[in-house]
């Protein structure tokens, strides 16, 4: 039998509980049910977090640092600013169609931290948005938009950000295709030539 690390044995535990939050919501899910649900006694539990609520925050914080650092890790040595505008929605998609449940979590359970944990999701909140607004921003020349960035960055995460009620990653379309979809549609609408390119460099 293969022995998991600490980490590794919290990374199960947080998978499951966003599982589970997101079928049934936060708020209505007690520890004892996250207990029936994960396998895992309450003393289990117990020694990785201290309630529910630090439950939420590490599947929060953890989901919005991979995504960030992962971001900037994608777009960081594109060379155009298009290119760069791809690059991260390329990402996005496609962390997001693996971690679907999470998405749901993220979306529906913001508010539900308070203080210092929901300031310092907050704050990895900002930061992502920032990195998306300045790609908009660097892009707006080439793309000739008169679109706020502000308005334009908060659109397109709402567009991939609600594909959780109704994407299916196994289905007929992959995360890749539908980023490439979703690039098409954000940078160049419904009008343009279907022979407009989009980069598929990761």
């Amino acid at each position: 039998m293969v022995m998991l690390s600490y980490e590794q044995r919290l990374d199960r535990l947080l998978t499951a509980a966003a599982r589970v939050f997101a079928e049934k919501g936060y708020h209505p899910t007690s520890m004892r049910e996250l207990s029936r649900e994960t396998g895992m006694s309450l003393a289990g539990i117990y020694h990785y977090v201290g309630g529910k609520d630090e439950l939420l925050y590490l599947i929060q914080r953890g989901c919005f640092t991979q995504v960030l650092s992962g971001a900037a890790a994608a777009v960081g040595d594109a060379k155009r600013p298009e290119e760069r505008l791809e690059r991260f929605i390329g990402h996005h998609i496609t962390f997001f169609a693996g971690h679907m449940s999470e998405m749901k979590v993220l979306s529906h359970e913001a508010e539900s931290l308070q203080g210092e944990r929901l300031e310092a999701i907050n704050e990895l909140k900002r930061r992502y948005v920032a990195l998306l607004t300045d790609l908009i921003k660097d892009a707006d020349g080439a793309l000739r938009s008169e679109v706020d960035p502000h308005v334009a960055s908060y659109a397109l995460f709402g567009m991939m950000n609600w594909i959780y009620n109704w994407y299916d990653p196994t289905g007929p379309i992959s995360p890749e295709a539908l980023a490439e979809q979703f690039t098409r549609l954000f940078l160049h609408g419904l009008t343009a030539p279907s022979h407009t390119p989009v980069s598929t460099e990761g």
